[in-house]
């Protein structure tokens, strides 16, 4: 039997007080300071271990988070080249012919996003439409934060909790399980396609309501200027050159299996040389040298503008998984989150509704660390624990546990999930959860319910 010890208490305390604070539209990073000195003192019972703790923690997560940052940094560099040779608007001329509502921006982005995200991986491919589509959606009147919601629900959310491709969640999912991925996949897509629908349709009736309301953003639709393009030459070069080198990347990814953090090195690695390619290009390889320069170090400001709070934010949730924990803590620290799922599934009485609700529950709790499959292996074992008596489909089960896990887990509606959303779009993290909060939770619901009737 699993047991709670302080430290889990005070991680469960902490963390309900954090996301109240969230609700009241409150900053969090004092009580998350706060939550990693209580973990770091209740695990090493000393105040100056503490202290030390706290400054590892930032280290620790700023390491978890450095490529995100890179990438962030660097394809905002690359944009402000292109920007200063008119080439995202010789981009977005033929593209606005075709997305010329918020309503086709919403749902091209978002579209666009899925299939990327199926391919090659979410966290690559916010870098691939944030560059290609941002400009089009913020031309017709889609806000930058119901651009960042479409990127997010569709990317994040539909595209990683299916993993129909590369497959990685639901091998994990039925590993731990028991079955074969196969059978878990086929499990899944009912419920994936109840939870994907049900959370588009809800996020698009709020964005709708959100933008009736708001005449400035609506006045944006009919306000499509052109800028005049110095060097149109140069810029309809490039706007063929960047998009060509991008869809080279997602051939090589495809061609030799390139996912994850490859693919997004991949993504960065390309964005910089196209940089300076443009710059070079622009005024000539002696001007450039303090160009592109000036470029970089705009690109990670923005980053470390929109991160800086994140990293205190993802040091305590992060203490939730048993790795980060141990490089931290020390090698005898425990996952706090999957101790805490464990505890919760040991107690509950055995029905087909209490079963799918406590699978959508520890799914969810297992997700707080912000990584979108570190909760598999325990939703799928509990799944194999509670179909022992042939009552409950084993896949079916596994398959919920893993929709819940990879939605919250893997960025839609808590802020140290959605960075790579938020920092692309440019917009707060919080504010993207807590937009993104109603429609995914509105999703678990009604996939949990439909859930019980598939088991």
């Amino acid at each position: 039997m699993t047991t709670l010890t302080s430290l889990h208490y005070i991680y469960i305390v902490m963390t309900i007080l954090i996301l109240t604070a969230m609700i009241f539209k409150k900053e969090i990073v004092i009580p998350c300071i706060l939550g990693v000195l209580l973990i770091g003192y209740g695990y090493s019972h000393s105040v100056l271990k503490a202290v030390q703790i706290l400054n590892n923690a930032l280290i620790a997560s700023c390491v978890e988070l450095l490529s995100i940052i890179i990438v962030i940094a660097v394809v905002v560099a690359m944009s402000r080249s292109m920007i200063a040779i008119g080439a995202d608007e010789a981009m977005i001329r033929p593209v606005r012919s075709i997305i010329k509502t918020k309503n086709r921006a919403f749902f091209g982005i978002g579209l666009a996003m899925l299939i990327v995200s199926w391919l090659i991986w979410p966290s690559p491919a916010v870098a691939l439409i944030g560059a290609l589509l941002l400009p089009v959606a913020s031309q017709v009147g889609l806000s930058a934060i119901w651009a960042a919601v479409a990127m997010n629900i569709f990317g994040h959310g539909a595209g990683l909790s299916s993993d129909f491709f590369i497959q990685g969640a639901p091998a994990i999912s039925a590993t731990a399980a028991g079955v074969s991925v196969t059978d878990v996949m086929r499990a899944s897509v009912p419920l994936w396609a109840v939870m994907t629908v049900t959370t588009v349709t809800v996020s698009f009736i709020m964005m709708k309501k959100d933008l009736k309301m708001n005449p400035v953003t609506e006045a944006m639709e009919v306000d499509q200027v052109e800028r005049e393009i110095a060097k149109p030459g140069l810029s309809k070069a490039m706007a063929v050159l960047i998009p060509a080198a991008f869809l080279v990347d997602v051939v090589m990814m495809i061609r030799y299996g390139i996912t994850g953090g490859d693919a997004t090195a991949l993504v960065a690695g390309t964005a910089l040389i196209l940089m300076c390619i443009v710059t070079i290009c622009d005024v000539g390889l002696g001007e450039a040298l303090e160009r592109s320069t000036d470029y970089l170090k705009d690109g990670f400001i923005f980053a470390i503008r929109i991160f800086a709070p994140v990293i205190v934010i993802a040091a305590f949730f992060f203490m939730g998984s048993e790795s980060f924990a141990q490089n931290v803590l020390g090698e005898n620290a425990t996952g706090l989150l999957n101790d805490i799922g464990m505890f919760i599934a040991e107690h509950i009485s055995m029905n087909k509704v209490s079963i799918a609700v406590v699978e959508t529950g520890i799914g969810m709790i297992t997700g707080l660390d912000g990584s979108g499959f570190s909760g598999l292996p325990l939703v799928g074992s509990i799944a194999q624990t509670f179909s022992v008596g042939g009552t409950i489909d084993t896949a079916t089960l596994a398959a919920l546990g893993q929709i819940a896990t990879v939605w919250v887990g893997g960025g839609t509606i808590i802020p140290w999930g959605v960075i790579p959303v938020a920092a692309i779009c440019g917009v707060k993290p919080a504010d993207l959860a807590r937009k993104n909060l109603v429609p995914v939770l509105t999703g678990l619901v009604v996939t949990t319910i439909v859930a019980i009737f598939l088991m």
